[in-house]
């Protein structure tokens, strides 16, 4: 009585999957147009600076995410801080992860 009967029928045969691909197609695209434009571009800036914070040497003029700009001055292997030098005689210790740039590069390694 409240159904109308053309509802009541169903879909043909055949009728049901390609509704359901059409109404899917718009989501799969969305999600590729995000992966190329956001998600990708994020994980070569992460892997780049990996790159750079595990290059950083004793020498180096830095820039922190706080806008501290100093001199390492020391560098441990292995360890998550390092030391720089922000004016004569001041030594802080910084995060790695915290560095945001390396303006100049410093003198390699001692062995």
């Amino acid at each position: 009585m409240f159904i109308s009967p053309a509802f009541a029928q169903g879909l043909p045969s055949g009728e049901g999957m390609t509704s359901l691909i059409t109404n899917l197609v718009p989501f799969i695209l969305i999600f590729v147009i995000m992966w190329f434009l956001i998600i990708r571009p994020q994980q070569r800036r992460v892997r780049e600076h990996q790159e750079m914070i595990k290059n950083v040497r004793r020498g180096d003029t830095v820039v922190t995410s706080g806008g501290i700009i100093g001199k390492v001055t020391k560098v441990v292997e292995g360890s998550p801080d390092i030391d720089v030098e922000i004016a004569t005689g001041v030594n802080v210790k910084v995060a790695r992860a915290m560095v945001s740039e390396v303006r100049t590069k410093g003198e390699p390694v001692k062995a």
